[in-house]
């Protein structure tokens, strides 16, 4: 890639006048400099003495690995014009939207709507299925059971498997559950487990195993990525797991409950994305205009993803009621609006892959200005379009992958059905994932060239801006190597 666009003329250097040989070296310099090609050995203004060192890097090279320059007054008015008053509308919709906790409802006793309670399996002993469905044995109680009769039907060995209640209002007490030889969960002595309490069910028929315990291997795999993190993002890292626990923070104590209170899921969605994406980017990447463009440029894509999952899913009537969970919010909260909830579920799943690109493209032009000050926007935006057509095929296959993986079993149940591709891609259950995947995925292609754009279009402007250092909007001149003391 050319560093500069023309050959430029041998100007005066008023900063070496006092220059031995001054008149027969320039010259040499005109003569070398054709040869040399541009780009070999250009000072680098307001770096002192550096012009008197020899630069034989065969390409551009800014001294500058910090910060890039602060932009102008007129532009940082401008951005601060535009973030301004959307940062204000974000803060009163958190105020007008928040809730005041999630609505109580009668529970049901069914899926994640039952009351639980933590135990321990402290006794499992083996004994034949057939005697103990023959007393009146109580088969096992949680999802993992198969039929329930195939040990007795064979005489197989079932478990008789005692568990001690450790919290609530019942601690202390114990009760006996069977477990079949073909459910796919085992019970263990010693194993912590979660039981389900239904109060309304006979006394001894009250508790059930309902899940394994699994708190400390979740808290240890938490713990080993906030230390990896740490380790190699240093203070960048701390500030990226805080700004994630701020984002869980919006997510569980506005987005949730102010959905299950009745407010519009795609508002909800917007503000709180929209707030997630500002303390976010703001809090990992600093308070600058390159952090600025890169929101913008999000913002743009979120509309263009809202606007696109809003159209395809009313044409492609999709109800976003497809499972039983979901079957399960709609019978307790009636007045939720599923197909939103879909719609708010596609921007909040999409906000994360789409500041990881912004703010790579933002990075990306910024860079490449640092590098050639004198580069136009057009020059600029092409340079930076090519980095992100490298970054377009990597996160679009990252998010179609990351969606099919999701679905996986699902898949594999088309496929032992050995239904064709058109009757598997026209289910509502499939066709939500393919909307939710090709939305995302043209709003994070669309997000490359906008913020591109963007950010190519600020620092141009800004070139001969208040803040750029003297000399940047024009190149200086090759530097012949003939006649110059060099350093060894």
């Amino acid at each position: 890639m050319e560093q500069y666009p023309y050959q430029p003329p041998e100007p005066r250097r008023p900063d070496s006048p006092d220059s031995p040989a001054a008149g027969s070296r320039q010259g040499d310099e005109r003569a070398r400099g054709q040869g040399e090609g541009d780009g070999h050995g250009h000072p680098h203004p307001g770096h002192g003495e550096a012009h008197t060192r020899p630069q034989t890097h065969g390409h551009g090279h800014s001294h500058s690995h910090g910060p890039a320059a602060p932009v102008s007054r007129h532009l940082r008015k401008v951005i601060a014009a535009i973030l301004i008053p959307f940062t204000a509308a974000v803060l009163v919709g958190l105020v007008v939207l928040w809730p005041g906790g999630a609505p109580s409802h009668k529970r049901t006793g069914v899926g994640f709507d039952r009351q639980t309670q933590q135990a321990t399996v402290t006794r499992v002993v083996e004994v034949s299925c057939q005697s103990v469905n023959a007393s009146g044995g109580t088969p096992a109680g949680d999802p993992s059971a198969g039929e329930g009769g195939a040990g007795a039907a064979t005489g197989g060995t079932c478990k008789k498997a005692t568990i001690h209640v450790d919290t609530g209002k019942d601690e202390g007490r114990t009760f006996t559950e069977i477990v079949q030889p073909d459910q796919s969960r085992q019970l263990h002595q010693g194993e912590k487990v979660v039981v389900a309490y239904e109060p309304a069910a006979p006394k001894n028929l009250q508790y059930s195993v309902a899940d394994v315990n699994r708190k400390f291997p979740m808290a240890l795999l938490a713990g080993i990525f906030a230390i990896a993190v740490v380790v190699v993002g240093r203070l960048r890292g701390v500030m990226a797991l805080v700004a994630l626990a701020v984002s869980f923070m919006v997510l569980t104590f506005f987005i949730l409950p102010a959905i299950l209170q009745g407010s519009n899921p795609l508002l909800v969605a917007v503000v709180g994305s929209s707030a997630i994406m500002l303390i976010a980017l703001y809090m990992c990447h600093g308070l600058s205009a390159r952090t600025s463009v890169a929101v913008l440029g999000t913002l743009v894509s979120l509309l263009l993803i809202g606007v696109l999952g809003s159209e395809f899913i009313d044409w492609a009537a999709l109800t976003g009621n497809t499972d039983d969970n979901t079957g399960l919010i709609h019978g307790l909260y009636p007045s939720i609006d599923m197909s939103g909830l879909l719609l708010a579920g596609v921007i909040i799943g999409s906000l994360g892959v789409l500041d990881d690109v912004t703010v790579t493209q933002t990075s990306a032009v910024w860079e490449l200005h640092e590098a050639n000050p004198a580069m136009g926007w057009r020059g600029l935006y092409r340079a930076g379009i090519r980095i992100g057509r490298d970054h377009i095929a990597s996160v679009v296959n990252t998010l179609v992958l990351a969606y099919a993986g999701a679905a996986l079993p699902l898949l594999l149940l088309f496929s032992i059905a050995q239904s064709s591709v058109g009757a598997v891609a026209n289910s509502e259950l499939v066709a939500e994932e393919i909307v939710r995947t090709l939305v995302g995925s043209i709003g994070l292609v669309a997000s490359v060239p906008v913020t591109t754009a963007l950010a190519a279009l600020v620092v141009s402007a800004d070139r001969s801006g208040p803040h750029a250092p003297a000399g940047a909007a024009q190149p200086a001149p090759a530097r012949a190597g003939r006649g110059r003391r060099r350093k060894r």
